[in-house]
Order: structure tokens, then C-alpha cells, then sequence
């Protein structure tokens, strides 16, 4: 790796690792009911620090809206927001720098950029919209694209000098292992998205006064198409752990992180049959969907490592 690209790296790391800190604070403050312990956007109670105590409330704001615990997690939730998009900042500069004649690592960083201005305002409208679960599950998905291409642009700019190693006959040869991770990613992205919806019908029907452990049947045909396209992925896992092993064999590098995605993805669905059988849990539903997200970064790593590795 060239000192340009370490420098690269470095920061590129750095954000991706802010980045999913974000989705995981994101996650508590969605399974800890603190969506709206900020009820306005982008201040809190009117104040860019929040108030100590209900008596500083400014006069438009109702005291029973006031509860402390939700309060700090929503801010701390907007304050690593500003931290990552600084950090995302920084290294589209240093992209610029070091990368600018490389549309490979420039453009994704670039883009993730846009799309993190787009999250902040995506934020302020889940604050609007009562966090709706359709606006709820857009937020979580742009998130997670901007991890995607993160994480591309980073192991681009590590790959990037050996790239030439990397035979045509051999990509060719790798072509239907690419395939098979690909619609992976994309099955993986839905089922994440509908598991967002199916979360977001979930709360309304506890906030009816539904209990806990009948919500889940509430939701619908969601439900179905979330343990529907679960399986999928699982399957899909599988069956790029055989083509490895038919095809591809001696390659520890694409078998140390396709048997990363298939546990990943092992555990993904555990996670959602025991959410399934203890009443949805706020802590498993952290865990869910943090799984999820280092999922799509281990699936999208595995897609790059097929396709560059020497």
C-alpha cells in the first residue's frame, strides 16, 4: 500500500468505524422509545444544549414531553450524527487529495457525502413525521449505503496497486461467485428494509396498547416477507460458501470472509427466531439490527475481495 493510500485508509477506517457506531446509537435510540426525546429538529427543546431540568422548558413545549434518560440518548444520537459527518468530510478531502484521479475511491466517498447531508435531513423529517415507520426504515437504508460505500472506496485504495495481478481469466472465472454475493447484497437490503417496517408497525401497535408479546402478529404480511427474504439470504450465504469451495479452492482471504458472512448471517437468524419467541426484547432488537449492518459490510467486502483479490 502507497503512503497516499495508508493516509486514505486511515480515515476512511475511522469514518466507517463512526459510522457504525451511529447505526448501533441509532438502534437504542429507536428500541429505547427516545426518537422523539427531542421533539423539535435540529435543536432540542428549543436549544441547540438540552435543558437541565423541565422547569427550562421555553413556554411552547408541554413538561410531560420532558424526560431526561430519552432526551440525552436522542441528542447523543444527533452529536455522533455532526461527529460522522465531520469525519465523512475529512475524508472526501483526503480523497481529493491523495485519490482525485481515481473515480474508484473518490465518487463513493463523494456520494456517501450527499447522502449523509441527505440523512441529517432525513432525521429532522422523522422527527416530523412522528417517526413513521416508512421514513424511519428510509433513514436506516440510507445509513447503510453510506456504509457500503465506505467500505468500498477503503478496500478499493487497499487493493488499488495490486489491481493489475488480478488476471481477466480470472475474474471471469470468478464471475458467478460475484453473482451469487451481489444478489445477495441486494435480497439483504430489502430484508433489512422490511425488517425496519415491520419494527416501525410493531411500535404503533404497542403505542394502541397492544402487549408485547402479540404485537408481532399485528404486522402483517411484513412479517412474512421479513423471515421470507431471511432465509433467502441465508441460502444465498450457502451457496457462495459451496462455489468457493467447488471452484475457488486455496483462496484464504475470499474463504476467511464468505465464512464471515455466513456466520454473520447464522446469527442474524437466530437472532430473529429468539426475538420471535421473548417478546421482542428492546436489547435483542439492538443486536438485530446491529448484526445486520456489519452484515451488509462483511457481504460488500466479500464482493470486493472476490473481484480484486490477486
Amino acid at each position: 500500500m502507497t503512503a497516499r493510500s495508508s493516509s486514505f485508509v486511515r480515515v476512511a477506517l475511522i469514518t466507517t468505524a463512526l459510522t457504525y457506531a451511529l447505526v448501533l446509537v441509532g438502534s437504542l435510540v429507536r428500541a429505547s422509545g427516545a426518537g422523539l426525546g427531542c421533539p423539535d429538529w435540529p435543536r432540542c427543546f428549543g436549544s441547540w444544549i438540552p435543558p437541565a431540568s423541565a422547569a427550562e422548558l421555553p413556554p411552547q413545549f408541554d413538561v410531560s414531553q420532558f424526560n431526561p434518560r430519552l432526551m440525552w440518548t436522542e441528542y447523543v444520537n444527533r452529536l455522533l450524527g455532526v461527529t460522522v459527518g465531520l469525519s465523512i468530510l475529512t475524508a472526501t478531502l483526503s480523497a481529493w487529495r491523495h485519490h482525485r484521479r481515481s473515480p474508484h475511491i473518490l465518487w463513493p466517498v463523494v456520494i456517501a457525502l450527499l447522502l449523509t447531508i441527505y440523512e441529517g435531513w432525513l432525521g429532522g423529517r422523522v422527527v416530523a413525521h412522528n417517526l413513521a415507520p416508512w421514513i424511519v426504515t428510509a433513514h436506516l437504508v440510507v445509513a447503510i449505503i453510506i456504509v457500503m460505500l465506505l467500505v468500498y472506496a477503503t478496500v478499493y485504495a487497499i487493493y488499488r496497486p495490486d489491481l493489475h495481478a488480478a488476471r481477466p481469466d480470472v475474474r471471469r472465472r470468478r464471475q458467478t461467485l460475484a453473482n451469487v454475493i451481489a444478489v445477495m447484497i441486494v435480497v439483504t437490503l430489502v430484508q433489512v428494509a422490511l425488517g425496519t417496517q415491520v419494527r416501525g408497525l410493531i411500535d404503533d401497535a404497542l403505542d394502541a396498547g397492544v402487549a408485547r408479546e402479540a404485537a408481532l402478529a399485528t404486522v402483517g404480511w411484513f412479517d412474512s416477507a421479513h423471515r421470507t427474504t431471511s432465509l433467502a439470504v441465508m441460502s444465498l450465504a450457502l451457496v457462495s460458501l459451496l462455489v468457493l469451495w467447488a471452484k475457488h479452492p486455496g483462496q484464504p482471504i475470499m474463504a476467511r470472509w464468505t465464512n464471515m458472512v455466513v456466520a454473520l448471517t447464522a446469527t442474524q437468524v437466530v437472532l430473529g427466531v429468539g426475538l420471535a419467541f421473548v417478546a421482542l426484547v428492546p436489547a435483542g432488537q439492538v443486536l438485530h439490527l446491529t448484526v445486520a449492518s456489519l452484515l451488509m459490510g462483511a457481504q460488500m467486502v466479500q464482493w470486493l475481495v472476490v473481484r480484486w483479490e490477486p
